[in-house]
């Protein structure tokens, strides 16, 4: 057999699975998949959002007493319905896992056990099956049953919260030092609960008669809860809350400015990948060395703009100029409009000559924008110099199109 139908062999034989199957398979792992874009992937979300907080109010409701029947029947087809949904979600997820590309280099099987076991895969679960055993009871429900079914039914909202991956990270990558921090905090805790026990079970036997007794007042102080149900009355176990209340004032703030650099750390880190990805799209720009395209890509900042978006005015200062990176943009010049694709660029004229803008610039489809504020650029210019010429050449041809006016904005393409 040749070899490209060999490779067309491969590509229609994915498990056993029929093409067809496996283009359905992707579309729909797409459409669940929050973090993903697209149009579909956005109207499952809200519809998800929706299900989710019927499922909750419904929950909530019925723990409520001397409801009327219609209601509680009401409520009943409501629990039903969010559990349905919640069955089939779980089912399309569990059959889309091999599409996600975590799991590229897995069988379909290994894929799906994995998914099933991952913290999704497992929130979906418990989603399901409280939802039916609820049901089942007619919600009529215990108070504290519905409660537990509503903490259950909450997890799903972890889903939609992209920043919870990044809080992982962050705290993996700085374990070492909450571990010190942590450390510190039982040192502090444990030394404070002892103290004070030996100095006030003497006078309150009932709030400080055991360790146990005296680690949960330390627990609230140190936290500064402070609830003021247990106090020391002693001079001395009121030296020792003194110190235990400015430790814990300390700890936190330490444990709180690790997080915040982390999470800082994380996003900026994100951030890069995220101009990369957008920078190498750029002719220009991909001419360049990775060593100087690194240096680019920390001064240029990404913008997502919608259709039929201003995004400069006519006779506006200028203090940035912009790259196309995905997109269209119309350049409304006083012949004729121009417009750009991905590649181009506009706005140099106002950097290099110090002049307001000539021209309205609009986006005519959704469009991603680099931007290369002033003052950014004149740094460039002095570290990258073929970039900059590059924009000059660019500059000059544009003023000689236009008869040694003011010149266009726009590159077209």
């Amino acid at each position: 057999m040749p070899p490209h139908c060999n490779s067309w062999a491969k590509a229609l034989k994915v498990g056993s699975v029929p093409a067809t199957t496996s283009t359905l398979r992707s579309r729909i792992h797409a459409a669940l998949n929050h973090t993903d874009g697209g149009s579909e992937s956005q109207r499952w979300r809200s519809l998800h959002l929706v299900v989710l907080g019927a499922g909750l109010l419904a929950v909530a409701l019925s723990s409520v007493d001397d409801l009327p029947q219609f209601a509680q029947r009401l409520i009943a087809f409501v629990i039903v319905l969010v559990a349905a949904v919640f069955l089939v979600e779980y089912g399309l997820r569990l059959w889309a896992a091999p599409e996600s590309p975590r799991y590229a280099d897995r069988t379909e099987g290994s894929a799906r056990l994995r998914w099933a076991l991952s913290p999704a895969g497992l929130i979906g679960l418990l989603a399901i099956m409280p939802a039916f055993a609820i049901s089942v009871r007619a919600v009529a429900a215990e108070s504290d049953l519905a409660a537990l079914f509503c903490f259950l039914w909450i997890l799903k909202l972890g889903v939609h919260a992209p920043a919870m991956g990044t809080l992982a990270r962050v705290i993996s990558n700085e374990r070492a030092t909450l571990a010190s921090v942590l450390i510190i905090f039982i040192i502090v805790l444990v030394s404070a609960a002892t103290a004070t026990y030996f100095f006030e079970r003497a006078q309150q036997p009932d709030a400080f008669g055991s360790l146990p007794a005296a680690l949960w007042w330390a627990v609230v102080t140190l936290t500064t809860t402070g609830y003021g149900d247990v106090v020391p009355h002693t001079i001395a176990g009121k030296m020792v809350g003194s110190v235990v209340m400015v430790s814990g004032i300390l700890v936190l703030a330490l444990m709180t400015g690790i997080l915040a650099t982390g999470f800082s750390e994380e996003e900026r880190r994100r951030e890069y990948l995220r101009v990369w990805d957008q920078v190498v799209k750029v002719p220009m720009f991909a001419e360049l060395g990775t060593v100087t395209l690194s240096e680019i890509v920390g001064k240029l900042r990404v913008r997502h703009y919608p259709p039929r978006f201003v995004v400069v005015r006519r006779d506006e200062p200028g203090d940035a100029m912009f790259f196309i990176a995905e997109g269209e943009v119309e350049v409304r010049l006083p012949r004729e409009p121009v417009r750009l694709r991905q590649g181009g660029f506009f706005g140099e004229m106002a950097l290099l000559d110090r002049l307001p803008r000539n021209a309205t610039i609009v986006t005519t489809l959704p469009t991603t924008l680099l931007v290369l504020y002033a003052s950014d650029f004149y740094e460039i210019a002095a570290h990258i110099p073929s970039l900059v010429a590059a924009v000059e050449k660019e500059a000059r041809r544009r003023r000689l199109e236009n008869l040694g006016g003011r010149g266009a904005v726009a590159k077209p393409e």
